[in-house]
């Protein structure tokens, strides 16, 4: 699989985002989705990527800067045809490469609380996020969960 910065003009990614936000919007209220529109995921401080197998689209994420020490995932989704098969786990690693490599002490994320999140949280507490109070713009929400990985000189430990 390969993993590239995207542009978003692609059909298929188009899709798959709009899969992902009707989804973000069938399982939480409006005021309680924080899902990055294309406008959003097109700002200068946020990269996103797509994954590919051969000409098949498997999933995308993204990466925001906070600030210049701290980094916010978003956008995550795997592609219906690839789940389970360690597509969300790729990108994750391959955003946690992105945000060391850029200097940044500490990454995050925003989920949602309900059943149908829970596969995702599951993985991100395997590669050592732990739940945390509200950051950057956030605030307490029973819709929301918060996580955060510090990063640095630690090495990164993931439990299957």
């Amino acid at each position: 699989m390969k993993i590239i910065i995207d542009d978003l003009t692609k059909s298929e990614i188009r899709d798959l985002l709009t899969q992902h936000f009707a989804e973000m919007q069938k399982h939480s209220p409006c005021g309680s989705c924080h899902y990055l529109d294309f406008d959003g995921l097109r700002k200068p401080d946020v990269t996103f990527w797509s994954i590919w197998n051969d000409d098949e689209l498997a999933g995308c994420g993204a990466l925001k800067e906070l600030e210049a020490t701290h980094g916010e995932i978003k956008s995550m989704r795997t592609h219906d045809a690839y789940l389970r098969q360690g597509v969300g786990s790729l990108m994750l690693k391959h955003i946690i490469a992105v945000a060391t490599e850029r200097g940044y002490q500490r990454l995050s994320l925003e989920t949602g609380s309900g059943s149908a999140f829970e596969p995702a949280s599951k993985m991100y507490e395997r590669f050592g996020f732990t739940e945390c109070p509200p950051f950057g713009n956030y605030v307490e929400d029973p819709f929301s969960r918060f996580f955060t990985l510090g990063l640095g000189s630690q090495s990164l430990s993931i439990t299957t």
